[in-house]
């Protein structure tokens, strides 16, 4: 028979999260920054995107688990970055890659939505039609949508 004392530990216990440990990267290639990676790369062939800000890859703490396994990571700021350049490499990848879907992850600050424009621009120029999903992340790393 349990004591009361026992039942009351293990219950408090019940409520203390778990932090889970990952072993190791989900990054499935290199590099990742958005002007680095070539857009004649192999691993962009039937691929899903995951565009994602710089900002973000901080602010999220399961990244890894929850956006990178199975993506073609590309990351960078369109605040401080050349939006142009980025335009013209997103443009030439789906014009000559078969991409399978794209995820934007960015956060709610001002800055980041000019990922979702640089996308948008991109597709349009390439005349490509490629599902989009957007998600954004709260300034303390939650996801608003």
């Amino acid at each position: 028979m349990k004591s009361k004392e026992s039942e009351c530990k293990s219950c408090s216990e019940a409520n203390i999260p778990t932090v889970q440990r990952l072993e190791k990267s989900m990054l499935g290639q290199w590099p990742v920054q958005i002007k680095l990676v070539p857009p004649h790369a192999p691993f962009l062939d039937n691929s899903d995107i995951l565009v994602l800000a710089d900002c973000a890859a901080v602010a999220y703490p399961n990244l890894h688990t929850d956006f990178l396994k199975d993506k073609v990571v590309m990351m960078g700021c369109p605040k401080f970055d050349d939006k142009e350049e980025y335009v013209e490499r997103f443009t030439e990848i789906f014009s000559t890659r078969e991409i399978n879907s794209i995820t934007i992850l960015m956060m709610e600050v001002p800055c980041c939505s000019g990922l979702r424009g640089i996308i948008e621009k991109a597709l349009i120029e390439s005349g490509k039609n490629i599902d989009v999903n957007i998600k954004i992340l709260s300034i303390n790393g939650t996801i608003k949508n």
